[in-house]
């Protein structure tokens, strides 16, 4: 329980600094939207170039983990947003409840956990599911909402409408370009790898308090809302670590290391990104904000309980 609370604590403080300073109107109204759109144009962007054009790809061919863990995402995502929409959501809105309920915080939390668990033998892995998370399903997610926007309806103006919509996302140009330079074989230079990693590192913490100083606003619908995001919390918590388990031990039966750390980091909660989506969309963010919260604090449970069952299992938990 401690190893768990100890992780996501400092995600709770930041959140939290973000809420007082919203309650008292330390950081002006438009704060909360001003700083995510520094994420979305200039922290995540630089993370994702970062991430993409430092890997090795001969070290990320993992067949069954990228398998297993990918899965998980996506059908839960996909369950989620095909239900939606059933409900009557639209397209945009329900990429949105589906990131929810798929995207794992991989990055922010899932890298000390691993640390503190398995090591740093563990970082390949992880490496591997944070490009899984935040560049491929959110790749897919970003694309979803596109199409969900765009009105015209004979096919070849439509993809061309998308295409360049997508052309001008930063969320997408950069790791595509991360993935260019990485096929180059170069070494990002000392000076640019330190500009990536500072402004790359800035991503989270101001995501983080971005969400706190939403939640520090009055927003209509907030306990119509909260069903919702509590369902969708149960979706991440549960249900996907679930699926990455059948998966990685059922399907594809992965040794005992690499399905632990699948499973684990499918356990971990909704990371911010659902809510960089929503609001750089200006999209309704009451129930990606309620499930980040929800699945947050209800990870140091579910996390707890998780790294039971793995020790039980003697997978080489430390």
């Amino acid at each position: 329980m401690l190893t768990a609370l100890f992780i996501v604590l400092p995600v709770f403080a930041i959140i939290a600094a973000g809420y007082l300073a919203g309650r008292f109107n330390l950081l002006g109204p438009n704060a909360a939207s001003e700083l995510n759109r520094f994420v979305v144009y200039l922290g995540l962007p630089a993370l994702l170039f970062q991430v993409m054009a430092g890997t090795r790809w001969a070290d990320l061919w993992q067949p069954g983990f990228i398998a297993s863990f990918a899965a998980g995402s996506f059908v839960v995502f996909g369950a989620t947003l095909i239900f939606r929409m059933a409900r009557g959501r639209r397209l945009t809105d329900a990429s949105i409840d589906g990131l929810n309920t798929g995207y794992a915080n991989a990055g922010y939390i899932g890298f000390p956990l691993c640390q503190v668990i398995f090591g740093p033998k563990s970082f390949m892995l992880a490496t591997i599911a944070t490009i899984l998370t935040v560049s491929v399903l959110f790749a897919v997610a970003i694309i979803c909402v596109e199409l969900g926007l765009q009105a015209e309806r004979r096919p070849h103006h439509l993809a061309l409408k998308l295409a360049k919509s997508l052309s001008r996302n930063p969320l997408l140009v950069a790791p595509v370009l991360g993935l260019v330079w990485a096929s180059t074989g170069i070494k990002l230079p000392g000076g640019a790898a330190s500009f990536l990693h500072m402004l790359g590192n800035a991503a989270s913490p101001c995501a983080l308090v971005s969400l706190g100083l939403f939640l520090a606003a009055k927003h209509r619908g907030g306990q119509s809302a909260k069903p919702t995001a509590i369902a969708f919390a149960l979706l991440k918590l549960v249900a996907q670590p679930a699926v990455t388990a059948v998966c990685a031990y059922g399907i594809f039966r992965l040794a005992a290391f690499p399905a632990a750390i699948a499973v684990l980091i499918a356990a971990l909660p909704t990371g911010t990104g659902p809510f960089m989506v929503a609001e750089f969309y200006k999209r309704e963010a009451v129930v990606t904000s309620g499930t980040i919260l929800y699945s947050t604090v209800a990870s140091v449970v579910t996390l707890t309980i998780c790294l039971l069952m793995l020790g039980q299992a003697h997978l080489g938990v430390r």
